[in-house]
């Protein structure tokens, strides 16, 4: 049975689909066989970002795969290592079912309080409804300074939970590879490619 990460978001434009394929892009690079479920049929963001990919011919290739529900995209677990599902764009029913079917929940969120504010309180939600709290995790996004991650991290460490070390800066060049089918990851800033390293590696950890 595959691991399962899944990324969920309470707002779109904080990360989610970001990290999902840094995710993705690094697990297979690594030897693994990854299939990445987008969950959002009205976006498909990531659905999309996986044929730019495959049509630019970038290596290692990424099975990406549109799917309604969690459960049907578990239906398919057992044929790879990792199964990563890149949530709904927002807040759904549907959270909870995936949150469920995970080994660990990712919640990005940007540094603002009219980020962390609404993300702090999907996480209390889902420890409501019976995910343990060991599960959840935050990742810091479109950070612009390094004050602006230490007050972002010590205030999610202050609600109860777990933060990734390292963060993605608020930067073009992000955007730009991912126009082009790559992942944070393979942006050809070294110094960016860095940054998305610790955070994308310290996700990895976590599960390995």
């Amino acid at each position: 049975m595959a691991a399962v990460v899944a990324f969920v978001s309470q707002k779109g434009g904080v990360g989610k689909s970001t990290l999902s394929r840094a995710f993705a892009r690094e697990a297979a690079a690594g030897g693994l066989s990854v299939k990445l479920a987008d969950l959002d049929l009205q976006q498909g963001t990531s659905l999309d970002w996986g044929r730019v990919r495959l049509q630019a011919g970038i290596e290692p290739r990424i099975s990406v795969e549109a799917f309604a529900t969690a459960a049907q995209a578990l239906a398919v677990a057992d044929r790879f290592d990792v199964l990563i599902l890149d949530g709904p764009a927002r807040t759904s029913e549907a959270t909870l079912a995936i949150a469920r079917a995970a080994d660990l929940v990712v919640q990005p969120t940007g540094p603002s309080l009219d980020d962390l504010k609404p993300a702090v309180r999907e996480f209390h939600a889902l420890v409501k409804a019976g995910i343990p709290k060991e599960r959840l995790v935050f990742a810091l996004n479109r950070i612009g300074t390094d004050a602006e991650e230490a007050d972002a991290r010590a205030y999610l460490e202050q609600a109860g939970y777990a933060v990734l070390a390292g963060c993605l800066v608020e930067r073009p060049a992000y955007r730009h590879a991912q126009n082009l089918g790559q992942a944070v990851t393979e942006t050809r800033y070294a110094r960016l490619r860095e940054r998305a390293d610790v955070l994308i590696q310290n996700l990895i950890d976590r599960i390995g």
